[in-house]
């Protein structure tokens, strides 16, 4: 395995021990991760950019969950450089969660990808 491979492999296993703190499943699992990618910098160090996205655009734990991504990724050793980029194109669905969120939080896995979450409405 590369050396760029196996710190790509060690960034995905830092994002799997970031939790939403709303949700009690890994924003990998979730599906919050649309890209990670590792480029090679002078010295032998490297750049690792994320692109990632929210439950919600409203989420207020945004910045809390993007200085927890560059918190932990800038730990890496050989990572000199941490960028993340929030996105809401293309907005976050269920169906991009892995099947391991989707049995942790119990939901339907055979729903369709797009479905949206069930809005619980309360008793009367």
């Amino acid at each position: 395995m590369s050396e760029l491979s196996s710190l790509e492999a060690a960034a995905w296993s830092e994002l799997r021990t970031i939790f939403d703190p709303e949700i009690p499943v890994n924003i990998a699992d979730l599906g919050l991760i649309y890209g990670c990618e590792v480029a090679p910098l002078a010295d032998g160090e490297y750049r690792v950019s994320i692109r990632m996205t929210l439950t919600a655009p409203g989420c207020s734990m945004a910045d809390v969950l993007k200085s927890e991504v560059e918190r932990k990724l800038r730990a890496l050793s050989g990572v000199l450089e941490v960028g993340v980029e929030v996105v809401f194109d293309p907005p976050w669905t269920p169906g991009r969660m892995s099947e391991a969120a989707k049995l942790e939080l119990g939901l339907d896995m055979h729903s369709t990808p797009d479905t949206p979450l069930p809005i619980l409405k309360p008793e009367r």
